[in-house]
């Protein structure tokens, strides 16, 4: 049926005597309908481009990495990979596994001069993995201090973000700028920390002790999904490289050394996708990140330090009340 029909157009465009010009148009738009309708030709629509160039572009692309540009759309990333410790005069050492979650969602926010941006809400956990079984780490056998040291794991409640616009302090309006490596784009982020340690004492700035670290971030995924309006969330390839220096529940009291994490994973399609260790653990002790925060949560954003703070000071009020009884 289909080869007839190619037949009869090609009849109709090479026939010297086959009626007036009008009527083969006329036959020739029948036939294509004809073949619309039967499925067998297919008219491609150009889907709409977000213009990364534009105030509204900026905003746009960014949610669609950070989260969706729908208000209230949940969104997971989930990260693995592996921890190191450098000593002055030593090889490095292995000593993490690393497993991690972050649950999010944005909502759209209006600024009488930024115009409309966003906010982004979120909690994490990352869990600290015995580097050769995988197993979740209850204690750490710290070879530098000979202690076992019961682990902390990484349960951030809140982590949000300040509101993004797409225009800068100045009035300017921001562009989306990235990477087109064979219709993937590729973005990267440095971010230095050097600020008062939660951890430490008010002369931090005289005998020293701020918290200082890098944290690194890149993106990458497809151009074409990227830039497609009909399509409100990416799924970017995700990695992430931490330099910091030893984490308080490893009690290295001042050790000459430092840490370096390094660790890849991806935006997820849903919770479910979540590794079985993360969603055990999420089960059985932090239940309340199956889910974001709510779009308007006004608490300040816990880090890896305040939360370990809040423990230690915790312990340490307890041994107290032990030792008075």
């Amino acid at each position: 049926m289909f080869i007839s029909f190619l037949k009869r157009a090609m009849l109709f465009i090479k026939a010297p005597d086959s009626g007036d010009l009008i009527m083969r148009l006329f036959s020739l738009t029948t036939l294509a309908s004809s073949l619309i309708l039967a499925g067998w030709l297919v008219v491609p629509v150009q889907a709409e481009t977000i213009d990364a160039n534009s105030a509204e572009g900026y905003v746009a692309l960014n949610r669609k990495i950070q989260c969706s540009t729908e208000d209230g759309s949940p969104q997971v990333f989930e990260w693995s990979g592996f921890g190191y410790a450098r000593v002055p005069g030593e090889p490095d050492r292995k000593i993490f596994g690393l497993l991690g979650m972050n649950v999010r969602q944005c909502g759209q926010v209006e600024d009488p001069e930024k115009g409309i941006g966003y906010r982004l809400v979120s909690r994490e956990i990352m869990l600290y993995l015995d580097p050769k079984t995988g197993e979740v780490m209850r204690t750490f056998d710290n070879p530098w201090t000979g202690d076992a040291n019961e682990v902390i794991h990484v349960a951030n409640d809140p982590v949000n973000g300040r509101p993004s616009f797409g225009v800068a302090a100045d009035g300017s309006g921001k562009t989306f700028a990235y990477r087109d490596v064979n219709g993937q784009y590729l973005i990267n982020y440095e971010i230095p920390l050097f600020y008062k340690n939660a951890m430490g004492g008010e002369y931090q700035k005289y005998v020293g002790g701020s918290y200082h670290a890098t944290e690194i971030f890149d993106f990458n995924g497809d151009v074409a999904e990227l830039l497609d309006a009909s399509k409100p969330v990416a799924y970017p390839v995700i990695s992430w490289v931490r330099l910091a220096q030893w984490l308080p529940w490893m009690e290295m009291n001042g050790r000459a050394g430092m840490l370096y994490f390094n660790a890849m994973g991806r935006k997820l399609l849903n919770y479910e996708q979540l590794a079985d260790a993360l969603k055990s653990e999420i089960a059985e002790n932090y239940p309340e990140y199956r889910a974001p925060p709510p779009l308007d949560d006004p608490r300040r954003n816990e880090t890896s330090w305040t939360y370990m703070k809040k423990i230690i000071d915790s312990r340490q009020s307890q041994e107290s009340d032990h030792a008075h009884h």
